[in-house]
């Protein structure tokens, strides 16, 4: 199979033919239609996270066609057609059994822990292979995994419903915007930042009830566009550069949800701030069985559609660099020539 390989020390991924990986028998191999970046391309590139062995294919996200079954997996057969969830885990556990599968000791990532989907073919457990919707198309099936299942995660555990106020921090991202579209589908009052006006103008088009510049004093416009109170919950993945920002434009009571340090990996805290004003900071990471559920079914009924940008298959450290340099908006996803 063709896939784009990470080899030790490299610090960039090449373009290769490898072995197909077995399929073990509770396993499924599937044939990509298409494969989305996350952020996490980059950081496995670097050594951040390293991965378990070398050489690595990268990939998280995707879309394709069933081509084999492992003798144990039930409900799926060759011509199958599947979206991946990039999550597993033991499936034994306590945590596993209770359906919340991060808190798995064995808790892992397609495409960071074992071989993802920028490849002809991926191997994943049979229960990571959900059929896909059938009027989705490849390029929206290929794109949504990771950040919608996330976003649903983060909306869950930042308790946003109808009438939250909520500020989604750095919209243009594929995670940011992921996040704007679910809140806006749970019926939040929903604002954003962005630092360019294109994703400005795209957060002003899906309803942002207002939208700020991410380098400015987006905390004093949050709260001035609430009455002086503040939002009830910030969802924020950039980090270092904005974690302080994001705090203040909280209301009493408030909750900072992250999920992601893009900007850096530590951020002052000043806990006053966090005790006086009845503060929560809250992780979310990833997704279990039920938030990738939820978001297929947000995706399919058309409540969330993710915005797409199609790029060759062959031209992956092209759609690296965008992904680098922030401009994009929504997930460059990689198209196969079969397409």
């Amino acid at each position: 199979m063709r896939a784009w390989v990470l080899d030790e020390g490299a610090g960039a991924y090449r373009l290769d033919d490898l072995p197909a990986p077995a399929v073990g028998p509770w396993d499924v191999q599937v044939a990509m239609r298409t494969s989305a970046l996350n952020h996490l391309d980059l950081w496995v590139a670097k050594g951040m996270p390293r991965p378990p062995s070398y050489p690595h294919v990268p990939g998280a996200d995707g879309a394709g066609v069933v081509v084999d079954v492992g003798q144990a997996v039930e409900g799926l057969s060759p011509g199958a057609e599947v979206v991946i969830d990039p999550s597993t885990s033991c499936g034994r556990c306590e945590a596993c059994l209770a359906g919340d599968i991060p808190y798995c000791s064995a808790f892992a990532v397609i495409g960071e822990h074992r071989w993802g989907t920028h490849a002809d073919l991926v191997v994943v457990p049979g229960t990571n292979a959900i059929r896909k919707p059938p009027d989705l198309s490849w390029e929206q099936a290929g794109s949504f995994g990771l950040v919608v299942s996330s976003a649903v995660r983060m909306a869950g555990r930042g308790r946003i419903g109808p009438g939250t106020r909520v500020l989604v921090v750095g919209v243009g991202g594929g995670s940011a915007s992921a996040a704007f579209l679910v809140a806006k589908a749970l019926g939040a009052q929903t604002f954003a930042t962005s630092r360019t006006p294109s994703a400005g103008r795209w957060a002003t088009e899906h309803g942002a009830a207002g939208v700020f510049d991410s380098t400015g004093s987006y905390d004093d416009e949050a709260r001035a566009a609430t009455g002086g109170r503040g939002v009830d919950v910030v969802i924020d993945n950039v980090g270092t550069a904005t974690f302080e920002r994001s705090l203040r434009a909280l209301a009493k009571g408030g909750r900072l949800v992250t999920n992601g340090s893009t900007s850096g990996r530590s951020a002052d805290l000043a806990l006053p701030t966090l005790f006086w004003r009845q503060l929560e900071v809250i992780g979310a990471s990833m997704n279990d069985r039920a938030d990738f559920a939820e978001a297929i079914r947000l995706i399919a009924t058309g409540q969330v559609e993710v915005p797409v940008e199609t790029i060759p298959f062959d031209d992956f450290p092209r759609a690296l660099g965008r992904l680098a340099d922030g401009g994009q908006i929504g997930k460059l996803v990689l198209v196969r020539e079969s397409l």
